[in-house]
């Protein structure tokens, strides 16, 4: 992750708007929902490669504008919210950015096969062991 807060938070943009929920009166007063804005494509934190991948991984976050937008209205202050969307929009791109491990096929060794076929056999004689003989 070559990206911080504070990288991110100098190409952001914020929208703030009245927010319902707890509050009281504060509620028809104070604009305290807030609405972050990000362009992938017009950062200077990401390469090429990272624009296309987070393009790709993030395609149902993005507005008609091309932003991909995270909302936040939990908080009663504004400043609280900003500071969670933000912490939002962090980890989306890092998950994004994320590259999942190749797995590398393996055998199993000589032993693991010998032990396994021993463990067949017992339960097979185990099984036999439970079954009627009706000879007449």
């Amino acid at each position: 992750m070559n990206f911080s807060k504070a990288d991110l938070q100098k190409e952001t943009f914020y929208k703030t708007s009245r927010s319902g929920g707890k509050g009281g009166q504060n509620v028809n007063k104070v604009s305290s929902k807030v609405e972050l804005l990000f362009s992938v494509n017009d950062s200077a934190l990401f390469t090429e490669e990272e624009k296309q991948l987070l393009n790709e991984k993030l395609q149902a976050r993005f507005n008609k504008d091309g932003y991909v937008q995270v909302i936040c209205d939990e908080e009663r202050s504004q400043y609280l919210n900003k500071e969670k969307s933000l912490e939002r929009l962090v980890g989306l791109l890092a998950r994004s950015l994320h590259k999942p491990k190749i797995r590398k096929a393996t055998k199993p060794n000589k032993k693991a096969k010998a032990e396994r076929l021993e463990n067949k056999k017992m339960q097979s004689v185990k099984k036999e062991g439970r079954k009627k003989n009706f000879d007449i």
